[in-house]
């Protein structure tokens, strides 16, 4: 079975046994055309279901709210540890940090103040700050993770604020424009799929009312298709793929946005939340960052996946559905990438002679002791990089840059003690003797701390 047919029958499967009416799924990577594939109803009698068929993302614009903060970051307009009162006039929770409240941290309840979900009424943007004091801190600040739609939705507000327009105006010319993502909208469009609730105990569905979220907005209300997700899912996994020249985010933030800020559940450490997106490990190093996305009638996962063999780079993976219970269907994105990459995994690119360290380094080259342990330094891709002799070939090695002014002084760019120095102590004929990483000695034999061989008397 072709890895085409592998992926479809797992569409149909999940389709069929979740009985969701549409789902329209699709997959993004560096190699390949993109792979898309529908299977159900619209309930849009003008718009058959089709690739082009929009369905609401939910929660997956916050992915998109949290990129245009660190663009504010990036361009010197705030602090991720400013208060949100340094940016907006609020009454209330003005001592909310920026990075709190992207990381699910500042104890914001959940919803604005109101019955939002009985009225399906929200607050706009005016009235989503003047109103902030009737919101609970529900935590103190830094406790614990406590997913927050509010938290999200003010900080949009703020963006909107510092770059003096619209959530939408600004979501459009910094992110939609600049990555093509010409599917993805505020408002519903005239081949939009129809979101339904299925009933427990027969087959009858019943269309979802769909509230426009005013100021809440920049938490939950795009709509899109599996195509443009796919490709927003390997975006915010492979930047340096999809968007080379930075012109929404450079490769750097969205590493610093990918990196774990909190567990969601204390007990079982199986999600964890970076700045503004889920990072879900899937072992042996391989993680699938993204968000997933539920709104009345709709569910969606958006995720790209970093690591894992045969990866290719920039894999992506977008499952929007039309039912609001059908959670089977967000489970389904990772298993697609799962499956992309065992059956058609990236071509194994051939080895090839590189050029030799400089002779400055040379003497660094192989073995070290430290603390008992063994150490391989070796030069590859033109760095000085460094192992645990024991380390699991998945693991990335420490890469080092030396300094401007002192070639044997090197800073480590990445890896184990990633902005620690490595220095080199050479004797009178220049031969490295000793090293110290992070103010650790390193020999080239096995020493106690007291500078002496296991072996002496």
């Amino acid at each position: 079975m072709s890895a085409a047919d592998r992926l479809e029958r797992a569409v149909r499967r999940v389709q069929a046994d979740a009985r969701v009416p549409a789902l329209s799924v699709a997959l993004h990577r560096a190699d390949r055309e993109p792979w898309s594939f529908t299977i159900g109803t619209s309930g849009n009698p003008a718009h058959p279901l089709d690739a082009d068929s929009r369905f609401r993302i939910g929660s997956v614009t916050k992915s998109f709210t949290a990129v245009l903060v660190m663009q504010a970051r990036d361009d010197g307009l705030l602090d991720l540890d400013d208060p949100i009162s340094a940016h907006l006039d609020v009454p209330g929770h003005g001592d909310a940090t920026i990075r709190r409240l992207l990381s699910h941290t500042a104890g914001f309840q959940r919803e604005p103040h109101g019955d939002v979900w009985d009225t399906l009424v929200s607050p706009d943007a005016a009235g989503l700050l003047t109103e902030l004091d009737r919101a609970e801190r529900v935590l103190p600040s830094g406790r614990r993770f406590h997913y927050s739609n509010l938290g999200l939705a003010v900080l949009g507000q703020l963006v909107a604020r510092l770059r003096g327009g619209t959530w939408q105006s600004v979501l459009t010319e910094r992110i939609l424009t600049p990555l093509g993502l010409t599917a993805t909208t505020v408002a519903p469009t005239g081949d939009a799929a129809v979101g339904y609730l299925v009933d427990a105990y027969s087959d009858a569905v019943r269309p979802e009312p769909q509230p426009d979220l005013g100021g809440v907005a920049p938490a939950a209300q795009l709509w899109s298709t599996a195509t443009d997700m796919a490709r927003w899912a390997a975006f915010l996994a492979g930047p340096e793929i999809v968007d080379p020249a930075g012109a929404v985010l450079s490769a750097a933030t969205l590493e610093e946005m990918r990196w774990p800020h909190t567990t969601t559940d204390e007990a079982l450490w199986a999600a964890g939340f970076g700045l503004g997106l889920l990072l879900l490990p899937q072992g042996k190093r391989v993680v699938d960052v993204g968000h997933d996305g539920a709104m009345p009638g709709f569910l969606a996962g958006v995720y790209g996946r970093r690591g894992g063999e045969g990866n290719p780079g920039a894999l992506g993976a977008a499952v929007l559905a039309s039912s609001g219970t059908a959670v089977a269907a967000i489970d389904l994105v990772h298993e697609l990438m799962g499956i992309a990459l065992e059956a058609d995994p990236a071509e194994i690119k051939p080895w090839a002679p590189g050029e030799p360290a400089p002779p400055a380094y040379r003497p660094v080259l192989g073995q070290w002791w430290s603390e008992g342990f063994p150490h391989v330094f070796s030069w590859h891709d033109g760095t000085l990089q460094a192992r645990a002799a024991d380390a699991a070939p998945e693991r990335p090695p420490a890469v080092f840059r030396p300094l401007p002014d002192n070639p044997d002084i090197l800073r480590t760019i990445s890896g184990r003690e990633v902005g620690e120095l490595l220095r080199l102590t050479r004797d009178e004929h220049g031969t490295v003797v000793r090293m110290h990483w992070a103010t650790y000695r390193l020999t080239r034999n096995l020493e106690t701390f007291d500078q002496r061989s296991p072996s002496d008397g």
